[in-house]
């Protein structure tokens, strides 16, 4: 891992390369993105001997502060100085080709301008922890620290400790330092700053700031035959009867053999095999194998190489479209002619995807780079294996699951041309494109597309937009179920339309039936949460080797737990809400803070016994179905379950495959999943779904039953919708029966013309935290004056507590300003909403009061 060390004291910035005052000399100044949620760029001077080497998008170390070291983006190069501060210099250039874009700093400028965020936290949220930099005070032995000669300093037995791994490490090659937080660790004490300031006093250590960066390449441990060995065949048969003694050494050579034919194929030999795969070989020794290195039959080599496959092509035959399909794709085409944008809006299973490969083979034919974005993990795991197929390595994946030196891998191989297909979630907008032609966003409508913490509180879709905007490139939005303002687009004409009315192949779309909970709670019919209808439909399915999926959308065991004697229910410390019940974990847990405290058994008011849980999570569906329905092999798919980096692809796996035949999920079983023997889908607890207090309550609850029902029936075998109720008049359901978008459209645009929602206004929410509840309220009161003093009074609606008024110890207030979609007014606007939120953390209402500003909020 390399290192860029500096002095850790900065008062005194003399030691500047010679002659950089010269008068005969131009002077350059690098403007940075800092990583910090600094409101303006910062100008730093170029040194004379790094001008060549400092550049737009090349990563810089600089101070800032006193002693703080940053790693930091050139955003412009020039030769104004600042006019408010002295600037200071450029310590060091880390790359000698930019890691960021100029289109990417365009972005990144927008993303600052429009979510009203600073460009600091953009790139915070842009680039890869491996590629940041992290700044940590280190200690290294003096050069010339003689412990025999210190007699009138004697160690304590802290300080023995520090030095003997400080000379431990600097013995065995590896670095001979200790940052602050191994001193921590080794001494296993917090208050250890007072050794290290004993060391710095007796002249034993030294101190620097070392900046670190943290990518490191994935690197193997090759060997191989000797050469001479390879060039001379008698050699190698004299060298085998004299290790006839040494069986498990012969061993190891004839295992070499069979897995590289140095005869045959004597250049495989050079490239040789992986250490770890040899002695993987449980009839090997490592001993024997180091015995054949340290006497120089086989020679030892480091080799970088990726972390993902190199080799291996596209197998997929060409993909045969139908004529339907054949007929959309073609009318995108013909679009894109007078339109950027262009909406597919195709019935879950009508073939939208095989739509997609087919324009994503066109736009890779003209040398251009496609960006393939998704809601969630769960639908890359499944739809990058159909890819694979087809672009084989041509193809990249990039999401949060991935450790941070794979998400390097992926960066660094756009900005090298080795991938030209990326497949990713919602930070992929963040990659470095350089010839961009084509954005495909799937399942446009998911919320799952929103940042919600921390800064940039972005959507992928409207980022999409604009990256596509300054890369030249065209786009394509999918979904069954389109985001409302996105079919307002297309119904005024400034977005194309194409529609996909049919499923593919010969399944049709799944029968709807509504099951009525409230009756058959009257006639004591429930077992569990369950109606006698859903049981009797699940066991029905699993008699005919068929699959089910059982849609809650809440996780954990029960919403919360209740003393029946006293109506006592435990709370969250941090958080006003009460503690989710976790049974198999047996523990209460807040899903906001993610406060854990065991279960509780007697209740702390009342000293009762009789604790009940109350409602109905993932967690108990899963143990109900298995009591309810013995044949059933259950999984459940939740936030809780998946976890893991390659948790959500054992469980699509083994559906797939059949091993569990009744999957029990959150929103993520209704994202664009394909599963071929899934016949019957059942909807819970629509009711929870349906009454949310928020203006797109309807049309989410239209988008989440028609996308879980999409589940069933995508093959030959019919497909059933149960939908659990307690009123099944409410008019969602008879849209959902006739999958009628174009009703739910016409009711919700006529609703929100009536009460200025989306998609006639942007809406800006800001939120007042803060530690003291009168407090918050107080600086949110005075917020609500600025905003009014500067906006129209409609405009701003507020404040109020939300529904959930504490988080984290802090209480919130929420004020939604209404704003025009024009752009001019618009940018206008939030300058004003900029000033108010100034103008109050600068009173002394403000005063230690947070304000968090939520764009577009969903």
């Amino acid at each position: 891992m390399p290192t860029h060390s500096h002095p850790a004291l900065f008062d005194d910035l003399a030691d500047l390369p010679d002659g950089d005052e010269r008068p005969d000399r131009t002077t350059f100044f690098a403007d940075v993105i800092l990583p910090l949620p600094l409101p303006r760029l910062y100008t730093y001077r170029v040194p004379h001997a790094l001008r060549d080497a400092v550049g737009v998008g090349l990563r810089v170390v600089v101070q800032f502060g006193k002693q703080k070291v940053l790693s930091c983006v050139v955003a412009a190069v020039h030769q104004t100085p600042p006019r408010e501060y002295e600037a200071k210099y450029v310590l060091e250039v880390i790359d000698e080709q930019p890691v960021v874009t100029a289109p990417q700093l365009r972005l990144f400028e927008w993303m600052a301008a429009y979510y009203m965020c600073t460009l600091g936290e953009v790139l915070n949220a842009a680039l890869p922890t491996a590629l940041k930099l992290s700044s940590e005070s280190q200690l290294q032995l003096r050069a010339d620290y003689d412990e025999t000669a210190d007699t009138n300093y004697a160690l304590s037995a802290a300080e023995e400790i520090i030095v003997q791994n400080l000379r431990r490490n600097a013995e065995t090659g590896e670095f001979p330092t200790l940052a602050f937080s191994d001193v921590a660790r080794l001494l296993d004490q917090p208050a250890f700053h007072k050794h290290i300031k004993s060391l710095l006093a007796k002249n034993v250590i030294t101190l620097f700031e070392s900046v670190q960066d943290k990518y490191a390449p994935k690197v193997v441990r090759r060997l191989r035959l000797a050469h001479h060995f390879v060039n001379d065949p008698e050699l190698l048969t004299e060298l085998l009867h004299q290790l006839e003694k040494k069986p498990k050494q012969v061993d190891a050579v004839m295992q070499y053999l069979r897995e590289i034919p140095v005869y045959q194929a004597p250049a495989l030999n050079h490239r040789g095999l992986p250490k770890a795969k040899l002695a993987q070989n449980p009839a090997l020794s490592d001993s024997a194998i180091n015995s054949l290195i340290r006497n120089g039959i086989f020679e030892t080599f480091d080799q970088v190489e990726s972390r993902f496959p190199t080799d291996g092509n596209a197998v997929m035959p060409e993909i045969i479209l139908s004529p339907v399909q054949e007929a959309a794709r073609n009318r995108i085409l013909e679009l894109y002619a007078t339109k950027n944008i262009v909406l597919l809006h195709g019935v879950t299973g009508s073939g939208k995807t095989e739509v997609y490969i087919e324009l994503i083979r066109a736009a890779l034919e003209s040398g251009g780079q496609i960006l393939y974005l998704l809601p969630e993990i769960a639908l890359t795991a499944q739809i990058v294996t159909r890819l694979q197929r087809v672009f084989g390595t041509r193809l990249g994946v990039y999401h949060s699951k991935f450790s941070d030196n794979e998400r390097v891998e992926v960066w660094n191989g756009i900005l090298s041309g080795r991938f030209s297909v990326i497949v990713g979630a919602r930070s992929a907008v963040f990659l470095p494109f350089h010839r961009l032609s084509l954005i495909i966003v799937d399942e446009e409508h998911e919320s799952s597309y929103k940042q919600y913490e921390p800064a940039p509180r972005y959507h992928a879709r409207e980022t999409a937009l604009m990256l596509a905007q300054y890369q030249g490139a065209k786009v394509l939005l999918g979904s069954a179920t389109p985001a409302i303002e996105t079919y307002h687009n297309c119904q005024a004409g400034k977005w194309g339309l194409v529609e996909l009315r049919q499923r593919y192949g010969s399944g049709g779309m799944p029968e709807i039936k509504l099951v009525d909970t409230k009756k058959a709670r009257a006639q004591k019919a429930m077992r569990h949460d369950f109606t006698p209808e859903l049981i009797e439909e699940i066991q029905v399915r699993l008699d005919r080797s068929e699959q089910v999926i059982l849609f809650q959308n809440r996780r954990g065991y029960a919403p919360y737990i209740n003393c029946n004697a006293c109506a006592w229910i435990p709370k969250c410390p941090n958080c006003a809400v009460s503690l989710t019940l976790h049974n198999r974990a047996n523990e209460l847990r807040c899903h906001y803070c993610g406060f854990v405290q065991p279960r509780v058994r007697q209740c702390p008011a009342c000293g009762g016994i009789s604790i009940t849980p109350i409602g109905f999570g993932t967690e108990k569906v899963e143990e109900d179905v298995k009591e309810l329905v013995p044949t059933a092999a259950v999984q459940r798919m939740d936030l809780d379950t998946t976890r893991g980096k390659n948790a959500l692809q054992h469980i699509i796996a083994d559906f797939e495959k059949g091993v569990t035949n009744v999957l029990v999920g959150t929103q993520m079983v209704t994202k664009g999943l394909d599963f071929q023997r899934v016949s019957l889908v059942g909807i819970l607890n629509a009711d929870a779904i349906i009454h949310y207090p928020d203006f797109r309550a309807h049309e989410r609850a239209f988008q989440l039953f028609t996308q879980v029902a999409g589940r069933a029936g995508r093959a030959a075998v019919k497909g059933e919708v149960l939908i659990q109720t307690a009123d099944p008049t409410q008019s969602i359901f008879a849209l959902v029966a006739n999958n009628d978008y174009a009703g739910l459209y016409e009711k919700e645009l006529q609703e929100r013309a009536n009460y200025e929602y989306p998609p006639f206004v942007r809406i800006v929410t800001l939120t007042v935290k803060h530690a003291e509840q009168h407090l918050a309220q107080a600086a949110a009161n005075k917020l609500v004056e600025e905003l009014v003093a500067r906006l129209e009074r409609h405009a701003v609606l507020g404040p109020e507590a939300p529904y959930v008024f504490r988080i984290r110890n802090l209480f919130l207030f929420e004020i939604h300003v209404k704003l025009s979609r024009a752009h001019s007014t618009l940018a206008e606007a939030k300058e004003k909403i900029r000033d108010a939120m100034t103008a109050v953390q600068t009173m002394p209402e403000g005063k230690g009061a947070r304000i968090v500003v939520d764009v577009d909020p969903v």
